[in-house]
């Protein structure tokens, strides 16, 4: 059997596999930028006349544009798991695992999805074996 936890946050997904004994692990980082800062950049708006434009939807856009690429990287990523765990700190765990739902390869394939600290790597090791364990 091939047991996969996914410890994900909006920064990186540390993805730990049990498989015979043995514990391979891998990053995947996100380039997510919720916080960019343009140079030069000086308000978060234009004003043109009597408009003013606001590049909030430019950004949401590009935020969400690279959530999906982020999370897709991980699915192709777990395809060969038997069963899969997914644990973190934030709501990305959530979008996951919605993602892993509308696929129906991958759906008979997700154990649970619960909420965790930040952890250092042993610690996510050793939660991964725990809960696999039972």
């Amino acid at each position: 059997m091939k047991y996969v936890g996914v410890w994900i946050d909006l920064k990186e997904a540390n993805i730990i596999v049990l498989e015979d004994k043995q514990v391979d692990q891998k990053t995947i980082l996100s380039h997510i930028e919720t916080r960019e800062r343009i140079e030069g950049e000086s308000k978060s708006f234009g004003r043109f006349g009597d408009q003013y434009l606001n590049n909030e939807k430019t950004k949401k856009n590009k935020i969400d544009k690279l959530t999906k690429s982020y999370l897709k990287n991980v699915m192709n990523s777990i395809k060969k798991a038997d069963e899969i765990l997914i644990f973190g700190p934030a709501q990305i765990k959530t979008k996951l695992g919605n993602l892993i739902h509308d696929d129906p390869n991958l759906s008979i394939k997700l154990d649970e999805i619960q909420n965790a600290d930040q952890m250092t790597t042993n610690q996510k090791v050793a939660y991964v074996k725990a809960y696999f364990k039972k």
